[in-house]
């Protein structure tokens, strides 16, 4: 009986630090998200955008416009989609369409996003890159992109969605919501790049899966 007691008070106790980390994790995940972390204003060899909102595109092609990389690639277009179709939504790039940008149609998630990013980083021989995507999804994003490009150099460009400009953003419950999301996909995204430091062929073992994206 006693063995038994102890247990279950182990198992509690394991539980209660396990749910204290987390919820630590979570607030300093948020802490890195807040709005008052301004972009990086460095220049690059290449300038990546990852699709999930026309802002990031946008902002990627005014960071091309305005010569903060050589060239850019788009990842996780739908196959779908056109480049035709893609200027027309932004027809301060559409020169740019023509000389400078790439489109990635392979990616379906973030760990596909990286893949198809190094990808397009070795086809090119970049060393640096900047990396456009929302603020919330940055940490995600940069842990992948760690894992397949170590050596590389990634200057983060983030793009804060309207909602999280608001005052007292962080009450809003659909904005918790997506935070809470993300952080949810990032931990595993984290596991597998301390998996990767540490030599374990994550592929091979199918270990930690990718979640799909938000």
């Amino acid at each position: 009986m006693r063995i038994l007691t102890g247990t279950i008070r182990w198992i509690i106790r394991t539980a209660v630090l396990l749910g204290l980390l987390f919820a630590a994790g979570f607030v300093a995940f948020t802490s890195a998200i807040a709005p008052d972390h301004l972009p990086d204003g460095r220049n690059a060899d290449g300038i990546v955008a990852l699709t999930g909102g026309k802002a990031r595109i946008g902002e990627a092609v005014r960071l091309l416009s305005a010569g903060r990389g050589k060239r850019m690639l788009i990842t996780g277009v739908n196959p779908k989609t056109t480049s035709e179709q893609l200027q027309l939504l932004l027809p301060q790039g559409r020169d740019l369409f023509n000389c400078c940008i790439d489109l990635g149609r392979e990616a379906e998630d973030t760990a596909g996003n990286a893949k198809e990013t190094r990808d397009w980083v070795e086809l090119h021989e970049f060393g640096s890159l900047i990396v456009v995507t929302s603020s919330y999804h940055m940490p995600r994003t940069l842990v992948e992109l760690e894992r397949l490009m170590p050596d590389a150099e990634i200057v983060p460009h983030a793009v804060v969605p309207s909602s999280f400009r608001a005052p007292n953003w962080w009450a809003n419950r659909n904005v918790l919501r997506l935070i809470f999301s993300e952080y949810v996909k990032y931990l595993p995204a984290l596991a597998r790049l301390m998996a990767t430091r540490a030599g374990f062929d994550i592929q091979a073992a199918g270990a930690f899966p990718s979640p799909r994206p938000a």
